[in-house]
């Protein structure tokens, strides 16, 4: 038959915490505390689950005379009932019930866990829900089993507390109180033993993530005294253990580079920041200097408090070798290009200064030619000395321009800097060209410029940059045009020549400053050798100014000419 009896008696009458004597006479409450005592203890010395397990239920068939008590530990991935410990129950009937699948038919402890409620079978031979069992029970010599559900402190159902008897019973207030007691220390035992599992896998996962870590690890107290190394830090720098320990970290850092790295280690983060990451050299035990970069983060407290540092050491030292191995073949690649473009660019200065030269001296031989051979009028040799001089003096135009290029590159072209009165020269300048805007029929128009500025400059070389960029106006310009100059000295001192000659296109525009390179201005019969707008962007770049120019094809072109002004020459 099966027993009915209240809900309230079955689940332990007393809540946990309660008077432990309610319900209980005063012998069995002062075993019940000498028991729970010895389990307690148990727990605190770090016994095994089993060996808890077997004294609560040594402890329960002591106070319950004539019964047998188990414990089966419920899995909840499989929804199977294990073995946890019965120290008096046969090792036939345990064996056949270990791994029990639990359901509501399934004796007194599958149903129990299964219902999540106590279950009692006062007799094991007529109980329904024993069917699958009820044999095995007699050949153990088992008739009575009620089963308690052991209960974690999230809800769950942990496993079950069964106490049998070898006839039928049926329990009492009494038994059912003590089994309540005794229920709750299992589960105390049980989410001990779970709590300290874990613990003990996470910390076996630390110690093999820390020992068997490819990277140099290591444990530092708050003053950053070595506690705890591992092997791939010891073989990095080719130390022992005890050669490491209790040394601060920063004494391993190479001399040259333990300012910065004890500058790294003071700003540790002692809030919630990031960790601290910084590189330096370490000097290992055969004199190697290894390259690391570090990483400290903080091992913390449960109320976020720092109690010691966590150091990653990873060695970096054949990555940056090879990182300055790949700059320095990039380097000597780039070094090789530049050489070969500037052989490139000497071979066609040359070129281009051969030819320049190789025309006028053609003149100078041929007329030279002509005056030796043949007997010439007057007005013919004057004609022909004319040449030969205006061929000599491009030749020596040109030898100075390049003279003066190179003396610029190579830092030695001697300036005489002095105070000059910027709008003075413009209109001297503008007055020396006129006759040859004239000549080409082109307006050449100052606009109203600030008088009494005065620049920082060389006035025979700002001369010559003026009478270059105001000369190229006029020349490649058309009958009829117009070249306009504007001097500003408000803010800054600043020329600007603007024309209305053809512009330049975008794809030449790169070439303005390339010596020799006339953009083909040289097809058109136009005299000059094509180092003007070179020579005078150096010289002005020499003065400490600037020159630019602005074009567009078909929209003419303007040179500014950016100097160093006086400021106490402006007002």
């Amino acid at each position: 038959m099966t027993a009915t009896i209240r809900r309230d008696r079955l689940l332990g009458g007393d809540r946990p915490g309660s008077a432990v004597g309610v319900g209980i006479d005063h012998a069995d409450s002062l075993t019940l505390i000498e028991r729970h005592s010895e389990v307690l203890d148990l727990l605190a010395s770090g016994a095994s689950l089993v060996d808890v397990l077997t004294a609560v239920a040594v402890a329960l068939e002591e106070l319950i005379q004539g019964s047998s008590c188990s414990v089966l530990l419920l899995d909840g991935a499989t929804g199977t009932l294990n073995h946890g410990a019965a120290p008096h129950l046969p090792a036939k009937y345990m064996a056949a019930i270990d791994g029990l699948s639990i359901g509501p038919d399934v004796g007194s402890c599958g149903t129990c866990a299964h219902s999540r409620t106590p279950v009692v079978a006062s007799d094991i031979t007529s109980d329904p829900r024993w069917a699958g069992f009820r044999n095995l029970a007699a050949e153990c010599g088992l008739r009575s089993c009620w089963s308690q559900p052991i209960f974690g402190r999230n809800g769950a159902v942990l496993g079950t507390f069964a106490v049998y008897h070898p006839e039928p019973h049926v329990p009492d207030d009494r038994e059912l109180r003590l089994v309540g007691r005794f229920v709750h220390l299992s589960s105390v035992a049980i989410e001990h033993a779970v709590m300290v599992g874990a613990l003990v896998e996470s910390e076996e996962q630390f110690r093999r993530a820390f020992e068997d870590n490819a990277v140099g690890m290591a444990m530092t107290d708050l003053q950053g005294v070595l506690t705890k190394v591992n092997k791939s830090l010891r073989v990095m720098l080719r130390c022992n253990e005890s050669d490491l320990l209790g040394r601060p970290l920063a004494e391993l850092v190479h001399p040259d580079d333990r300012a910065a790295a004890a500058a790294a280690l003071q700003m540790s983060p002692r809030d919630d920041t990031d960790g601290v990451e910084f590189e330096a050299r370490f000097a290992a035990a055969d004199h190697r200097s290894v390259v690391v970069a570090v990483t400290v983060s903080a091992v913390r407290a449960a109320d976020g408090t720092p109690l010691r540092w966590c150091v990653n050491l990873l060695d970096v030292t054949q990555r940056r070798a090879v990182q300055a191995e790949r700059q320095a073949r990039r380097e000597a690649e780039a070094a090789q290009r530049t050489a070969e473009a500037a052989s490139r660019a000497k071979s066609d200065f040359l070129a281009a200064l051969s030819h320049e030269i190789r025309t006028p001296l053609q003149a100078v031989t041929g007329f030279t030619e002509l005056l030796q051979n043949l007997d010439l009028s007057a007005e013919r040799r004057r004609l022909a000395l004319r040449h030969i001089e205006g061929a000599a003096g491009h030749i020596l135009a040109l030898v100075d321009d390049v003279l003066d290029i190179a003396k610029i590159e190579a830092g030695a072209l001697p300036l005489q800097i002095e105070l000059v009165d910027l709008a003075a020269l413009v209109r001297e300048v503008v007055e020396l060209l006129r006759p040859l805007a004239d000549q080409r029929t082109i307006t050449l128009h100052l606009e109203a410029d600030t008088s009494g500025g005065q620049v920082h400059a060389d006035r025979r070389r700002l001369r010559q940059v003026l009478i270059n960029v105001i000369n190229n106006g006029l020349l490649y310009n058309h009958p009829g045009g117009w070249v306009s100059l504007r001097v500003d000295i408000t803010d800054g001192a600043v020329v600007e020549v603007s024309d209305s000659g053809p512009g330049i296109a975008d794809e030449l525009r790169d070439r303005l400053f390339l010596p020799f390179d006339r953009l083909g201005a040289d097809i058109g019969g136009e005299p000059g050798a094509g180092l003007g707008l070179a020579l005078s962007r150096a010289l002005t770049e020499a003065m400490g100014g600037r020159l630019m120019l602005r074009s567009a094809d078909g929209g003419g072109t303007t040179a500014v000419v950016t100097l160093r002004v006086d400021d106490a020459s402006i007002h």
